[in-house]
């Protein structure tokens, strides 16, 4: 059910929102406080979809607020989603115009829900410090999103700098979070005989992806030894984006590269190849994942400090 709430004041909106709860909501208790921080020009409909979906894992109060034009009339325009419109949880949806699209976290902080975890998600933009957003300021779990990017070589290397130096414990990014799947197979494939240490190795990924930087980042802290990123001309998007690794040893090297769009192949000499299945995830699987963990993700930190040990071909 959608309830419009058209220039509206959030003290309406929680009186709605109490309303919403004793007739249309579930009875699961919320377990955090999801804001969304998103732009008119950005795909509100794709972004609350995924949030719908992760909500069955996470019920959550979701605040989704959408900044407008700075030079129009200053009003809020809000709807209430609840029931089948919003999953397991409850969703608002305001629409901030005037002097109030700069006002976010002052909108936002009547209606956060008490004692609960803050939760900021920006699904299409990356602050130079998600910290010090004023979103972010008020959130214990920040996360990015830079797998929408499909830009410049130089503009995806420009928002990995910025995560880099931006980091504050407490962030993440959604392309972290993708790679999960992957990291289990490549510990996997190295956990097999012969044993052998690894010299280097090579990450190989599309040009467009940060995927591919960030596994370089989290191999290079991990093993401690020289990384390569080279490009892939391939850009299929169906495809996972760490296309190929090679870890290189002397008699035995190892490699790991995807198949085609649900399995990665896995190759050693002297022993059979192995295939494993594995696909993009979605954007509410990877969401998902990420509310599981609200707290500092270490080895992420690690891998994005590793960036700077990392050699591009």
């Amino acid at each position: 059910m959608i309830i419009p709430l058209p220039d509206t004041t959030t003290r309406q909106i929680l009186s709605t929102l109490l309303d919403a709860q004793e007739h249309y909501t579930l009875t699961t208790g919320r377990v955090l406080t999801l804001i969304v921080s998103a732009a008119e020009e950005d795909n509100v409909d794709a972004i609350l979809s995924a949030v719908r979906d992760a909500s069955h894992e996470h019920p959550s109060r979701v605040l989704m607020v959408i900044s407008g034009d700075t030079e129009a009339p200053t009003g809020l325009d809000a709807e209430l989603r609840v029931g089948g419109e919003a999953g397991a949880s409850e969703m608002v949806v305001m629409r901030l115009h005037g002097a109030l699209a700069d006002e976010a976290e002052a909108v936002v902080t009547p209606l956060l829900l008490p004692d609960t975890p803050i939760v900021a998600w920006w699904p299409a933009r990356t602050p130079e410090s998600p910290a010090d957003d004023p979103i972010g300021s008020i959130a214990q779990r920040r996360i990015t999103d830079t797998s929408r990017l499909h830009a410049s070589r130089d503009e995806v290397r420009t928002a990995l700098s910025t995560l880099r130096t931006g980091y504050t414990p407490g962030d993440s990014d959604m392309v972290w979070a993708g790679l999960t799947l992957w990291r289990g197979i490549v510990a996997s494939a190295l956990d097999r005989q012969p044993f052998e240490p690894i010299e280097s190795v090579d990450v190989s990924g599309p040009a467009t992806s940060a995927a591919p930087d960030i596994a370089a980042g989290w191999l290079a802290d991990r093993l401690g030894v020289a990384v390569r990123r080279t490009i892939d001309d391939d850009d299929n998007p169906e495809w996972f984006p760490v296309r190929r690794i090679k870890f290189h040893r002397r008699n035995n090297p190892v490699t790991v590269e995807v198949h085609d769009a649900h399995t990665v192949r896995v190759a050693m000499p002297g022993s059979p190849e192995w295939f494993v299945a594995m696909s993009r995830r979605s954007v509410a699987e990877v969401l998902s994942e990420e509310l599981r963990h609200l707290e500092a993700d270490t080895p992420y930190a690690k891998a994005l400090r590793a960036l700077t040990r990392v050699n591009y071909c």
